[in-house]
């Protein structure tokens, strides 16, 4: 067992887009506005049959981020050459967060990042990051062939860290996700504002009011 005994956590378990990034809403809003395109095209074609299978299958390596950029541009209606940059321009680090995860880490306390994948070439969405030397353990579902929310994804991350489900908090802003890891024993924290997810990690690890 590895839980600290100040906290009642051994671990910390971070989405990447949306939590370590900027509020996706926001960043498909101002793609959308860029684009010229009625609000709400982004999630639209996203929510489509097609659109959730061509991110299922980039999110497990089963397609390039070309093709994903060629049938989704096509979908929604906008040029497809180098739309993955487009669409994540404003993912802008959560800094906020970012501290929170490095000063957890000080303490001792193990971190992960564990994302569905949007690919990295030719458009790399972690570069800059620094996931590899801020983090314990970084899982991404193409590397693994597993996406979230299924279970076998968060034994991985469970297993590269060393640590069970019942010492770990999970920060995801999707619903379906958190419930897939509160089914296994993680303690969930819906994470929508960069801001009110720093503040609520460092009541729930007992860190300090100002990060590293």
């Amino acid at each position: 067992m590895t839980t600290s005994p100040a906290t009642g956590f051994g671990a910390v378990v971070f989405d990447f887009f949306g939590v370590l990034t900027f509020n996706m809403v926001e960043v498909i809003q101002a793609f959308e506005d860029r684009e010229k395109i009625v609000r709400g095209t982004f999630l639209r074609g996203w929510a489509s049959p097609e659109g959730q299978e061509l991110f299922r299958r980039l999110e497990l390596g089963q397609i390039t981020q070309e093709e994903w950029n060629s049938r989704f541009g096509g979908l929604i209606g906008v040029e497809p050459a180098g739309l993955m940059a487009r669409y994540l321009h404003d993912a802008f680090p959560a800094y906020p967060v970012l501290r929170v995860a490095r000063q957890a880490r000080a303490a001792g306390i193990r971190t992960a990042v564990l994302s569905n994948s949007l690919g990295r070439q030719p458009f790399d969405p972690y570069s800059g990051f620094d996931l590899a030397g801020t983090f314990d353990a970084v899982v991404l579902s193409a590397d693994v062939g597993v996406r979230k929310p299924d279970p076998a994804i968060f034994r991985i991350v469970l297993d590269r860290l060393g640590v069970g489900a019942d010492e770990c908090l999970f920060v995801d802003d999707s619903e379906s996700n958190l419930e897939a890891a509160a089914g296994l024993g993680f303690t969930p924290l819906l994470g929508l504002d960069e801001d009110v997810v720093a503040r609520r990690l460092r009541e729930l690890l007992h860190l300090p009011g100002s990060g590293l």
